[in-house]
């Protein structure tokens, strides 16, 4: 529709300069003495036409000519960026697909565009480590080390990178540099756990942990199993210490302290560590809240001393549990124990012999009959003291 206005309206004009022309009786004079000249003013027009146009094409050309090497720049310089845009989603590309020597090459390629040295760099140091390429890969990031643009995208892909290679020192110096940035989203967050967790840094571990947790970046199963690890890691290397070991018991939450877990490794910390009050405080709020024979070996280890209040408490205790976990071979064990150290002969022997008729474990067997041997040791009884030593011994072989 527009074509054919426009063919409209220029038919219009011709008709009309026709028109015009063929009416037009004026005439145009130049005078330059001595010389005149006398022209139609249709003529006039038409030459002043002709020259206009002459000397249009003539400063076109000019213009054309001069803007030629500028045209020529901006053409080489679209066909590289265009040359580098290709190479690098060829790059991005071979990457995905697992062809990191052709990942790496289109890397090289579009390098060639400034715009693209960081992205190329990033693709070129993950391919280069997916090889085993190390130096190469470091070489990559050094090139854009001053690139403040990609600063946080490169400490992050190294991070990932000496995560995976299991350089955890490296690893974390990246992490500490993104914290200095205040860049801690969650990516971040999941590359400094694992880091920590490889360089062994058990309460960065569990801080960390709680973090994820707080913001539903990690699975529950696996908070759960770090924490326990955590915790089993730093209680065992305090255990030597019985401030340390407090001080680590007293920053772990009241919730955590429930886990039976966590309580099994911290009674037996504190019972070796003769922190024996603790221990038993430990294991008494951890079976009320989930019971756990674990548990049970670390309170007869720290039974308390003949005829004091603690030692009665302990026996009270496994009583009032026995009535609920009936058969319980760990537990009648453990009273029987506690019994044997109160001196009440008697309910020391039925209670030993009952956790060994109701024992499946030749652990809880053997300790069982040992326990039975010491116990007519006391009594005088020899004989029965040398029967029991004897399955003891059967028992720890088999």
């Amino acid at each position: 529709m527009r074509i054919f206005i426009r063919i409209l309206i220029l038919f219009a004009l011709a008709v009309g300069i026709a028109i015009g022309g063929r009416f037009n009786a004026g005439n145009v004079v130049l005078f330059y003495p001595p010389t005149r000249i006398d022209v139609s003013l249709n003529f006039f027009l038409l030459i002043l036409a002709a020259v206009f146009f002459v000397v249009y094409v003539i400063v076109r050309t000019i213009v054309v000519t001069t803007e030629m090497p500028k045209k020529v720049a901006e053409y080489r310089q679209s066909k590289r960026e265009r040359e580098s845009n290709r190479a690098l989603r060829d790059a991005l590309k071979a990457l995905f697909e697992g062809r990191f020597g052709h990942a790496e090459k289109s890397a090289v390629k579009a390098l060639d565009l400034p715009e693209n040295k960081a992205l190329a760099s990033l693709i070129g140091a993950k391919a280069a480590h997916h090889m085993s390429q190390s130096e190469r890969r470091n070489a990559w990031f050094a090139g854009i080390e001053d690139d403040t643009a990609y600063k946080t995208a490169r400490l992050v892909t190294m991070t990932e990178l000496y995560v995976d290679e299991h350089k955890a020192e490296q690893a974390l110096e990246a992490v500490k540099e993104l914290n200095a940035r205040g860049k801690r989203h969650i990516q971040v967050l999941r590359w400094a756990l694992k880091a920590n967790q490889q360089a062994k840094n058990w309460s960065e571990v569990v801080k960390l942990v709680r973090t994820l947790e707080k913001n539903h970046a990690i699975h529950p199963a696996l908070a759960g199993r770090l924490r326990e690890m955590s915790y089993e890691a730093l209680l065992k290397e305090n255990g030597h210490d019985a401030e340390s070991l407090r001080r680590i018991w007293s920053e772990v939450p009241a919730a955590e302290r429930k886990n039976r877990y966590i309580a099994v490794i911290a009674a037996a910390a504190f019972t070796q560590c003769q922190l024996l009050e603790e221990a038993r405080n430990i294991v008494e709020r951890a079976l009320a809240e989930e019971w756990d024979n674990r548990l049970l070996r670390s309170y007869r280890e720290a039974a308390g001393v003949e005829g004091s209040a603690a030692l009665r408490s302990q026996i009270e205790h496994c009583e009032d549990w026995l009535k609920k976990q009936v058969k319980n071979a760990e537990l009648e064990l453990t009273l029987g124990v506690l019994c044997f150290h109160q001196k009440l002969w008697g309910k020391a022997q039925v209670h030993m012999e009952d956790a060994l008729s109701h024992a499946q474990e030749a652990r809880i067997v053997r300790e069982a009959n040992l326990s039975l041997a010491q116990l007519h040791e006391k009594l005088g009884q020899p004989a029965e003291a040398t029967k029991h030593y004897r399955q003891c011994a059967l028992a720890t072989s088999l």
